[in-house]
């Protein structure tokens, strides 16, 4: 047993490596130094069975305990503590998976009927994915649009079997119409079955001796479609629509993808959204500010009438309720926040500046508002 390598540098792992780590690590160099990768080099096929042998240890706790406390000397019948047990001569599960498909599958097609799905079966067809561009309004109240699709579709001429018309396909001889073939493969741990994908039929099961004009046999064709989309009121912008079986169809009877429209919402002129509410600055005057005035706020529904009450500073916000975006597949809508400003006029009149200095007299502005304002902090302390 002193020739044999540590188990966890054969798996280039450290002691104490948890049960994740040794898998990977085994699932990694098992598919490396897999001997149908390298046929004929006996280094390769030593390296193979020594990384399995580790991990039939390393995966099983009961082994791996033992391992860890006692290394080769807890599996050599001749050491004295209890070895030997399960032994390396056979694969007794291979570390707990019963079919060494699981794990090198990926590389010969499925191990033991592992392998993947027939080709020759019903497949649904793929999504077929588009982008719409839609005005804020649009994504406010909904909107019905048409939009033109390049999809898959069945061949009308033959119905989607690739055959002329009067002519019907063939089961594949080699396969037997399952689009698959099994062999067997030995290796240093005995005779595994793989399953692969038949090479006559391409997987398809089916051989055609008379192959349709319109569509060169494949029996699906590419064509421009229009389909009608109804954008639902409320959408925001990145959100998609799905429309059920208007994708690319489907092989061997399988249903059709989905159409996936995501949609992108211009800016608006006046309006930002926050959710389902509508963002707002109206500008209003010094008068209306300092009276108070019945304004016109433009909305999504068109011009409300609202009351600003006297003394209004820029910044203040007032809420117009259920003037918003209409909530997205439900009732009721949100607000509407309208933030103001005051402009200041410009190319004022001899008259108006006139006037305004009067006002600051009378109003004690004159003098300056901070300095208002300082005396009033002053005092408070």
């Amino acid at each position: 047993m002193a020739d044999k390598r540590d188990y966890y540098e054969v798996l280039g792992l450290s002691k104490g490596a948890s049960d994740d780590e040794i898998k990977k690590s085994y699932r990694k160099l098992a598919k490396q130094y897999h001997p149908d990768l390298h046929p004929g080099d006996k280094e390769c096929e030593d390296r193979f069975k020594e990384i399995g042998e580790a991990y039939e240890v390393l995966s099983d706790p009961e082994k791996k305990q033992r391992y860890d406390q006692f290394g080769h000397a807890a599996f050599d019948p001749n050491a004295g503590y209890g070895g030997g047990g399960g032994g390396f001569g056979g694969f007794s599960g291979f570390g707990g998976f019963d079919d060494l498909g699981d794990i090198l599958g990926n590389i010969f097609g499925g191990f033991g009927g592992g392998g993947s799905a027939r080709r020759s079966g019903p497949q649904r067809g793929e999504n077929l994915r588009v982008r719409m561009s839609i005005s804020f309004e649009e994504a406010a109240f909904g909107v019905s649009k048409d939009i033109n699709v390049p999809r898959i579709e069945d061949c009308e001429s033959c119905g989607g079997t690739g055959c002329a018309e009067g002519t019907t396909p063939d089961n594949c001889p080699d396969c037997n119409g399952t689009g698959s073939v099994r062999t067997q493969q030995r290796t240093p741990f005995g005779v595994m079955s793989a399953t692969s994908q038949c090479r006559r039929c391409g997987g398809t099961g089916k051989i055609i001796h008379q192959p349709c004009s319109s569509c060169s046999g494949k029996g699906k064709v590419r064509r421009q479609r229009k389909i009608s989309v109804n954008i639902p009121a409320g959408i925001d912008d990145g959100q998609t629509v799905s429309l059920r079986g208007q994708g690319h169809a489907g092989v061997n009877g399988g249903t059709s993808g989905d159409l996936l429209i995501t949609v992108s919402v211009k800016a608006h002129p006046l309006f930002e959204r926050d959710g389902a509410n509508v963002l707002f600055q109206m500008p209003i005057s010094f008068v209306q500010a300092a009276l108070g005035a019945e304004i016109e706020v433009p909305t999504l529904d068109g011009k409300v009438k609202y009351t600003i009450p006297e003394g209004t500073q820029t910044g203040a916000v007032f809420r117009l309720r259920g003037k918003g975006i209409p909530y997205l597949n439900s009732n009721g809508r949100g607000d509407q926040f309208v933030t103001v400003y005051i402009v200041t006029p410009k190319n004022l009149s001899r008259e108006q500046k006139d006037l305004l200095r009067r006002f600051g007299e009378a109003t004690g502005e004159a003098e300056g508002v901070k300095s208002g304002i300082f005396d009033k902090k002053k005092k408070k302390k």
